[in-house]
């Protein structure tokens, strides 16, 4: 089950529950959906709040200056270090804990790890917000 927070042309806002994101919008189609403060079943999903994030302050995105090769490595360096310091290495089941988190089993919090296209399209139908970039190797090693 999903839970999309929705809301009606009135401004209520509410909550619903659906199998899946095509369910919701057939049902929506139907105009099955409906406020249930003022039965207006002209209803739109809104933005989902859920996010992956800390409680923590965030620290300060490094400033890129010049383009000169050891500004570049120190840039390199720390982002690599920004992530590994903030974000917790959940590896292959990134897309498990992203789904626990989006449905409230647990706490959100920054997370980082890999997924495979189909877990990725799973989390894409879920309404799940996710950023994929390769992380550098660390400027410390050949790799």
């Amino acid at each position: 089950m999903i839970a999309y927070d929705l809301q009606c042309t009135k401004g209520h806002t509410f909550e619903g529950w659906f199998e899946s994101i095509k369910t919701f919008e057939q049902q929506q189609r139907k105009g099955l959906v409906a406020c249930p403060i003022c039965d207006d079943n002209r209803v739109e999903r809104l933005p989902s709040a859920f996010a992956i994030k800390s409680s923590q302050e965030p620290a300060a995105v490094p400033e890129v200056q010049t383009d000169t090769h050891g500004q570049k490595k120190e840039l390199t360096k720390e982002i690599i270090d920004f992530v590994e310091n903030n974000f917790d290495n959940v590896g292959a089941d990134f897309a498990k804990e992203a789904l626990k988190m989006h449905y409230g089993v647990t706490e959100p919090r920054n997370i980082r790890g890999v997924s495979s296209e189909t877990e990725e399209e799973t989390l894409k139908k879920e309404g799940i917000e996710f950023f994929k970039f390769p992380l550098p190797s660390s400027p410390d090693t050949d790799a």
